[in-house]
């Protein structure tokens, strides 16, 4: 269930899941009484499918979803997941249901509303008003309240808005910042979203960079670029925040930097946690598993130092056991294969194959492990990764840019020549020509 606006912007990454569900099954689906679904969530699920196909079906069948009086948990889960595709899909018709939901005594429907109004450009000055009222209830998710009512431009917000600049609660001032720079044109407090970034909840990092993004703080990037949180997050505001065509910005170069955000080292990271005593190698291991990336990249630092021989057993059965199914160890293993060079002899073979399988995969999940794999492979086996280069080069063959962004450093840390036409993407072309980059 997406809970702020930094959640929102990635689902589309996640839509097509239920492959072979098709437009007619989740329709059907929808129809039918509670008692004969086969799951409590295949309201939720039909809903959410439908977002691969818009249309006069799918938009009716939201609609109708919306409007829905039922009050049975499979429905209200349904109904948020219903305003939220609606929002994505542009349905102005359903303005009316959805506006309706801002009386709901459902938070969880009231967020999702406020965030699909602004979607759909809200213009009602009724709905703003509402809007700025639900900001003085404690109950509602005054976060994304503020987020819509900066994003639909409301300036009659702001006396609301800057009573919230002190709230207790990081993600509503932070919110409460940036609305008020957007809204306001003033950048003179933005930089108060600089201490977020380091904060120790994650969720308030990651918010951080959201509200750094949304009021087009710039001036912030260097720092965002050292959050300790997914990289995802810190691609997604290089990528919002960097100049179009400029090769340097805010003393920062634009390979390198890109470079530094693909090789993704702990070092250059301002982790918020720290050891006081030296933990063993499983707990260090078990830490690749948790939510907190502080904590992950403090693990892979330190157990990068650890001699090879001794973590790779553990390593191995962690590994078949649940990392090459946990979306997040799996990248942080990925990271500490690349990193160690002199593993025991029956590694090798192991490694190729794993990191072989994690550039190819697939799964929606696992995407930012397929750069890290390209970059470890070139490290660990520069044989085996030369003969696959040229085809993750291709844009055809590997649409994921960063993975191909990647392929470009591996094959210039290979000294290999690159005969392809241009890359579609800039960031991959600009890497393919460059020159200065640091492997």
């Amino acid at each position: 269930m997406p809970g702020s606006s930094t959640e929102f912007a990635a689902v589309g990454r996640f839509d097509n899941i239920h492959l072979g569900l098709s437009q007619e099954e989740a329709l059907r689906i929808l129809t039918l009484p509670e008692e004969q679904l086969e799951s409590a969530s295949d309201y939720y699920m039909a809903a959410s499918h439908l977002i691969n196909f818009p249309g006069g079906a799918t938009e009716a069948a939201l609609i109708g979803l919306v409007v829905d009086g039922g009050d049975q948990q499979s429905k209200r889960l349904a109904r948020r997941k219903a305003v939220e595709v609606l929002g994505r899909l542009k349905v102005q018709e359903a303005l009316p249901a959805i506006t309706a939901c801002l009386d709901s005594n459902d938070a969880y429907l009231v967020e999702n509303t406020a965030w699909a109004l602004e979607q759909l450009g809200c213009d009602d000055p009724g709905v703003h008003q509402r809007l700025i009222d639900l900001l003085g209830d404690e109950q509602q998710n005054r976060r994304v309240l503020i987020q819509s009512l900066a994003s639909l431009g409301i300036e009659g917000a702001l006396p609301s808005i800057r009573t919230l600049l002190n709230d207790p609660v990081p993600g509503v001032r932070g919110a409460a910042l940036a609305a008020v720079a957007r809204l306001s044109g003033r950048l003179d407090q933005v930089s108060a979203l600089e201490d977020h970034l380091t904060l120790p909840n994650q969720m308030d990092r990651q918010s951080a960079i959201q509200d750094v993004i949304d009021c087009r703080a710039g001036q912030l990037l260097p720092s965002v670029l050292k959050a300790p949180v997914s990289p995802v997050f810190r691609m997604r505001a290089f990528k919002a925040l960097w100049p179009e065509s400029a090769s340097r910005y805010q003393n920062l170069e634009l390979l390198k930097t890109l470079d530094r955000l693909l090789l993704d080292d702990p070092d250059h990271l301002v982790l918020v946690h720290r050891y006081d005593d030296q933990p063993d190698d499983a707990f260090l291991i078990q830490e690749f598993f948790g939510t907190d990336f502080s904590r992950c990249y403090l693990a892979l630092q330190t157990l990068r130092s650890r001699p090879p021989m001794l973590i790779w057993p553990l390593l191995r059965m962690r590994w078949q056991q649940e990392a090459h199914n946990d979306y997040g160890a799996h990248y942080f293993f990925i990271r500490l294969f690349g990193t160690i060079q002199f593993w025991p002899e029956d590694a090798k073979e192991v490694l190729q194959e794993w990191l072989l399988e994690a550039v190819e995969t697939q799964r929606p999940q696992f995407m930012k492990s397929k750069p890290a794999a390209i970059l470890a492979l070139a490290a660990l086996s520069p044989d085996v990764c030369a003969l696959h280069v040229m085809r993750w080069l291709d844009p055809q063959q590997m649409p994921f840019w960063e993975a191909r962004y990647a392929a470009a450093m591996a094959a210039m840390s290979l000294k290999m020549t690159c005969s392809l036409d241009p890359d579609p993407n800039p960031y991959v072309q600009a890497r393919r020509v460059g020159s200065g980059a640091d492997f």
